[in-house]
């Protein structure tokens, strides 16, 4: 920022009554003061300083030209001052978006902690099943789920998950019993919407080549949680993360099908990741609220 040096040379300078006087306070030689301010005359074209052996004065254009720049100087040092303040403490608003069901069950419920810890910090928390362009949306975390695919931002994995196959006891004790994947497709199978063809539900194992199934049901939505709901209901079979179902597989409400494959519909890695943009000097707020999120998911998840 050369001529924000160059400006406070010549405010010093005024202040200081001499080109010696102004160097001693600024660490430098009056050669050097006295460069500098040449230099901005010459690049505005005018003289600011009336120099003689004895004193110096202001121009009519030094004067003009030192109020103003006396102003913006304080402008600046205001500014760093106020960004300065950011980085030690946290404060202000932080945005963050999430996908709906991680949104609900994990990241608002953390949110009454990570408030009392960080007073000063607001969440402006958007959900929704869409993959946001956090740079003009002005998001700082954007927690998604599965592979980071844009490789100019940057993803911190929080939590390892997989999908699993769920249905109530109610629905498997009044349904043909599955054995295979091709089993499903005499099944009421629960699916979100992707596309308008068949829905298709993919599997894997050690030993055996992936299996693609297609599937269909009563119910196919682009919300996990009617999805969920559903299945407690008994209307189908659901693909859902086990963080999703922890509560109700341990509860009995709902059973795992074919709890040796790996299951997707469209990609395995599932993962909670939190995405946020590349940064030489990450922000204080996002730094901190990206860690505590990661220390939630190990207490809440192991």
């Amino acid at each position: 920022m050369e001529w924000h040096k160059t400006a406070k040379v010549f405010t010093a300078v005024v202040r200081a009554g001499s080109l010696s006087a102004a160097g001693r306070k600024l660490g430098l030689s009056p050669a050097s003061v006295s460069r500098h301010v040449n230099e901005l005359e010459d690049s505005l074209g005018i003289r600011l300083l009336n120099r003689t052996s004895r004193r110096l004065s202001l121009t009519e254009a030094g004067s003009i030209y030192f109020d103003k720049v006396e102003d913006i100087l304080q402008q600046i040092s205001d500014a760093d001052s106020a960004v300065l303040r950011l980085s030690s403490v946290p404060r202000g608003t932080i945005r963050v978006h999430s996908r709906m069901l991680v949104g609900h069950q994990y990241i608002v419920p953390a949110l009454r902690r990570f408030s009392d810890l960080y007073p000063e910090l607001c969440v402006d928390l958007m959900m929704s099943n869409f993959e946001m362009d956090i740079v003009s949306q002005g998001i700082d975390v954007d927690i998604r789920i599965g592979k980071l695919r844009d490789t100019s931002l940057v993803a911190r994995k929080l939590a390892s998950s997989r999908r699993l196959l769920v249905a109530s006891p109610e629905y498997l004790a009044t349904h043909p019993t599955i054995r295979e994947p091709q089993d499903l497709m005499q099944h009421s199978c629960l699916t979100y919407r992707l596309n308008l063809g068949t829905p298709v539900w993919y599997f894997r194992k050690e030993g055996v080549a992936e299996i693609e199934v297609p599937v269909t049901g009563l119910m196919t939505s682009d919300n996990g949680q009617a999805i969920m709901a559903a299945a407690l209901d008994g209307i189908g079979i659901a693909m859902l993360n086990d963080w999703t179902v922890k509560d109700e597989l341990a509860e009995g409400r709902l059973t795992p099908i074919l709890p040796d494959y790996d299951v997707a519909f469209s990609d395995f890695e599932t993962g909670i990741y939190a995405v946020f943009q590349k940064s030489r000097y990450l922000p204080m707020k996002t730094r901190i609220f990206i860690d505590y999120l990661s220390d939630e998911f190990k207490r809440r998840l192991g």
